[in-house]
């Protein structure tokens, strides 16, 4: 570790400390609400300006990612940051851009986002947060028309929130600049390397300025980012809340066994029995998600499905339905699992097993949020059991089997060791038994 880097760890007991957060796009009786009860935030060095939108937010408490970040950007420190998901990384990085901003000038922040959803998150985060000044933001990302997206360039924004493909496009047509960025982001970095856009995050940072300000955060560090970090960061701090592979201590885990051909069966019996206030589903695939919503409404469920070959007005118009109610299951692919943030989301349902063990962390960390209990519940089939392993190696514990009482199973389920997979019926004949059906 160098001279300048110093690593803050934060045990799972900080994190259960009590804290108020909420969600910043939720209405709020601004009347009832006093700077004063911002005084946490104003002792880590935050101007009244950000303290008013702060309180306007609701927001109370800072949690410890917020905590541990917000003086070491205010200071000018590039960071690696890592936290699980829900603890409020987005106002740790945007409220001390604010704060630097201050006022209107040139695009002086630039956050990259690996997905529409995510991107629009933190877009309207950050007009609640620049309430007080007169900074401007822009949103750019691909799926829709160039029209309002060029509309928001011409304004002239501080503060720029893009996916890296639609930023490349406008970079291509000389639209603007980003020889004045102070402020470089790039959120969930290993989702990033995931998509593939690590080439184009090379090539975006190639036109910000060498002298510049950078925050890199992800849940993880493949080898990938560790070099990106090297190449674009400056003697960075190290911000880690959690082992980066922990789950939320709000969450109840549960593994159903089940044979595939009695997969939808299953999962229909189970939206049956559990009470559910609204429940994310979780395929491996798109075309897998489409025929999930398809069955699930001809048995009357309100369903809607999102994934990226879905028009973009399409997915916004479910995300609000979803969130008003209207909606009550949502079907989902692992490329939008961490751009969902959605307050009161009291189930996760894995539909499949995800592939890659950290997606499991992201999907299950859609519900137990801001101190909220939620339950992941995850169907599993004898073809999926290294994916499973995968999984329990990488969060250090073992998930609980489960029977649902009631359903007709065609085998019995093996619920005692996560060594054991759920035998299918005439997979395996004996010599006797093969003969048998010669005859």
């Amino acid at each position: 570790m160098g001279l300048f880097q110093r690593r803050i760890l934060t045990e799972r007991s900080r994190q259960a400390a009590p804290t108020i957060q909420s969600d910043p796009s939720m209405e709020t009786d601004t009347a009832t609400i006093e700077v004063a009860n911002t005084s946490a935030f104003a002792a880590l060095g935050l101007p009244e300006y950000v303290l008013k939108a702060i309180a306007d937010a609701g927001y109370e408490t800072p949690t410890p990612i917020q905590q541990e970040a917000i003086p070491v950007l205010l200071e000018g420190r590039d960071i690696i940051g890592g936290a699980q998901t829900g603890t409020g990384k987005t106002a740790a990085f945007a409220l001390p851009i604010i704060a630097r901003l201050h006022k209107h000038g040139k695009i002086r922040a630039l956050i990259l986002e690996p997905t529409r959803e995510l991107a629009q998150q933190v877009y309207d985060a950050l007009q609640v947060f620049t309430k007080h000044t007169n900074l401007r933001t822009a949103l750019l990302y691909g799926g829709v028309r160039y029209g309002k997206q060029r509309e928001q360039i011409l304004r002239c924004p501080d503060i720029i929130v893009a996916t890296p493909g639609r930023l490349l496009d406008f970079l291509g047509q000389k639209t603007f600049k980003l020889e004045h960025v102070e402020t470089l982001v790039l959120d969930e970095a290993d989702r990033m390397l995931d998509m593939g856009f690590l080439p184009d995050v090379r090539r975006i940072i190639g036109y910000t300025p060498a002298k510049r300000q950078s925050l890199l955060f992800s849940a993880t560090v493949p080898p990938a980012i560790d070099s990106l970090s090297k190449w674009m960061l400056n003697e960075p701090v190290t911000i880690r809340i959690g082992s980066g592979t922990s789950t939320a201590d709000t969450i109840t885990h549960s593994i159903y066994p089940v044979d595939d051909r009695q997969k939808f069966d299953l999962l229909v019996a189970l939206l049956g029995q559990i009470d559910y206030e609204s429940a994310l589903i979780f395929t491996r695939t798109k075309r897998g998600a489409d025929t999930i919503q398809r069955w699930l409404e001809a048995r009357d469920h309100k369903v809607g499905v999102i994934h990226s070959d879905r028009a973009q007005k399409e997915r916004e118009q479910t995300m609000l339905h979803f969130r008003s109610g209207k909606l009550r299951v949502l079907v989902a692919t692992d490329i939008v699992a961490r751009g969902i943030d959605i307050s009161g989301i009291s189930h996760v349902i894995n539909y499949d097993i995800p592939q890659h063990p950290e997606d499991y962390v992201h999907r299950i960390g859609r519900t137990g949020r801001a101190a909220k209990e939620g339950e992941a519940v995850t169907l599993f089939t004898a073809g999926e059991q290294d994916f499973l392993r995968g999984i329990e190696r990488f969060i250090g514990q073992t998930i609980p089997r489960s029977k649902l009482e009631g359903f007709d199973y065609s085998w019995s389920p093996v619920m005692d060791s996560a060594q054991d997979k759920p035998r299918r019926r005439n997979r395996s004949l004996g010599p006797s038994a093969k003969a048998r059906r010669r005859r």
